[in-house]
Parts: C-alpha cells; sequence; structure tokens
C-alpha cells in the first residue's frame, strides 16, 4: 500500500466517524418517535383510556428545554385522557426551575398529569455521583407546575368516565422502594397502574395487585447494535425489558425509551413519546 493510499483510507475512516458522531448528536438524539399501542387488560375500563406516557427528560446542557417542549407538544397533540411521567427529570443539576416549570404545566392544562421520581432526581444514588441528596428539589417543580408526584402512594381516580388506581413507586436505585406503604389505601376497582422508573422494580412488586408498570430508566439503551440488536449499555438485569409492552407473569410492563439521554447520543435508538390506549372488561 502507498503511503498516500494509506492516507486517504485513514482520512476517509475518520471522516465516517465523524459524520456518525454529527449524526448520533444532531440528528437522532433529537429525531422523536410517536409511537402507539393498544394495551388490552384483563381487567380495566369498559371504553379506551388514553395515557400518555413521558419517561426520562434528562434537562441538562445534553438536553436542551427546546426537545422536551417538543416531546410536550407531540404528545399532547395525541389528545391523553391522562397523563404519566416515570421519572429522571435531570441528570444531576437543575436548570432554570422557573422555566421548567412553566414547561411541564402545559402538560397540566390538557390532562391530569402524575409522575413518580427517578434514580437522577434526587437520593443517595444520584447524591454519590453529584446530584442532589434528596428529590426535593425537583418536586418542587413539578408541583410548581400543578403535577402530583407519587411516592409509594395509591391514588385513586376517575378519568374520563373510567376507573383507575394509579400507584406511584419511590425509586429502585435510591432504596425507595415502600409496597406496603405503596399499596396500602389501594382500591382494587378499575383497572391498576404502577408508575416505577427502573423496571428491575417489578420483583419488588411481584406479590402485589396490578396490571400495568410504566417504566423508563432503559433509554432504550440508547445504542442498538445494527444487525446484531444488541443493547451494550442497559441498565438493567434482563435487557428484554429495554423497552416496549412486555408480558409478565400475567400484567403487562410498558418500558418506554424516553425523551432524553445521558451524553447526549443516541444511536439506532430514537427518542419516544409513548401514546397507551387500555382497553379492558368493566
Amino acid at each position: 500500500m502507498t503511503r498516500r493510499r494509506f492516507l486517504w483510507l485513514v482520512g476517509a475512516a475518520l471522516s465516517m466517524v465523524g459524520l456518525g458522531w454529527v449524526y448520533m448528536k444532531y440528528v437522532e438524539a433529537a429525531w422523536l418517535e410517536v409511537t402507539r399501542k393498544r394495551v388490552r387488560l384483563g381487567k380495566g375500563t369498559a371504553n379506551a383510556l388514553r395515557i400518555l406516557h413521558l419517561s426520562d427528560f434528562h434537562a441538562s446542557e445534553d438536553v436542551p428545554f427546546e426537545l422536551i417542549e417538543k416531546a410536550i407538544h407531540l404528545g399532547l397533540r395525541e389528545k391523553p385522557d391522562l397523563i404519566c411521567l416515570t421519572g429522571d427529570f435531570i441528570s444531576k443539576a437543575l436548570p432554570d426551575p422557573g422555566r421548567y416549570a412553566s414547561i411541564l404545566s402545559r402538560l397540566v392544562e390538557k390532562a391530569p398529569t402524575y409522575a413518580s421520581m427517578g434514580n437522577h432526581d434526587g437520593g443517595p444514588w444520584v447524591a454519590k455521583r453529584g446530584g442532589f441528596q434528596s428529590s426535593s428539589n425537583m418536586e418542587a417543580v413539578l408541583d410548581a407546575a400543578g403535577i402530583r408526584v407519587l411516592r409509594n402512594e395509591a391514588l385513586n381516580l376517575t378519568v374520563a368516565g373510567q376507573k383507575v388506581c394509579l400507584v406511584g413507586m419511590g425509586d429502585l436505585w435510591n432504596r425507595d422502594v415502600d409496597t406496603e406503604k405503596a399499596f396500602g389505601n389501594r382500591k382494587r376497582d378499575g383497572a391498576t397502574v404502577v408508575l416505577s422508573h427502573n423496571p428491575d422494580s417489578r420483583w419488588r412488586l411481584e406479590g402485589e395487585d396490578w396490571d400495568l408498570m410504566l417504566c423508563g430508566h432503559t433509554h432504550g439503551g440508547q445504542l442498538i447494535v445494527p444487525l446484531f440488536g444488541t443493547r451494550p449499555f442497559v441498565p438493567i438485569e434482563d435487557p428484554a425489558f429495554s423497552e416496549g409492552l412486555i408480558p409478565w407473569k400475567g400484567r403487562l410492563i410498558h418500558v418506554t425509551r424516553g425523551v432524553g439521554n445521558l451524553h447526549g447520543m443516541r444511536f439506532n435508538c430514537r427518542p419516544e413519546v409513548s401514546l397507551l390506549e387500555l382497553e379492558g372488561n368493566a
């Protein structure tokens, strides 16, 4: 191989790497996908109940407010009856709390909105990595936006004429999952929907009575190897729970790929706005 040929190949390789980096950071990371799934429950609502499931906003230098605003806009276009947010609203710091609350309040203007917290929002796990000691700062933003945080708490609702029980769990990695407290005031009347950031928390809820669990945390892996389909960076025990609607022990778990990301990049794993249409027997 001539020196000229070698230098050409090196230059071509570097160009491909550079283009790949630009695509992951500036194209796919902001390329939101709206997914729609029909969820058939053995128990639940007589008529369809439309739930907007959003997770992992990760507001930070890597995820601008503009992307979160776009995700909210796309989600509200689906005309949901109920909105569920499953944590990781930030990565470590809390940028511009006033503006963030204003953005999130747009959800509440259109439909009842409830949230659970994630491992990045505050607690022992993230505190060791430079984050908040507790989730109180982020909870204050949600409260200012009019969003009810369910932390090991059940809430019985009637939404669009349908009865549903929401059970919001604390975060698994922050050692804040208390099933006895969360299910203590639950009434079995209609579908029971659990909000729990990490799908691995399903094992802690195995003995409880619920129909559908909504989770985030995985980002779908952020990077999926083409052709092979492997996800080398999934932060859960079983990669089968990386994304999608998954049957588990007679129940269903929905894991969204989330809106934001860590480190500002995605590949073959677009950010997601999820609309679930729940159907079941009255």
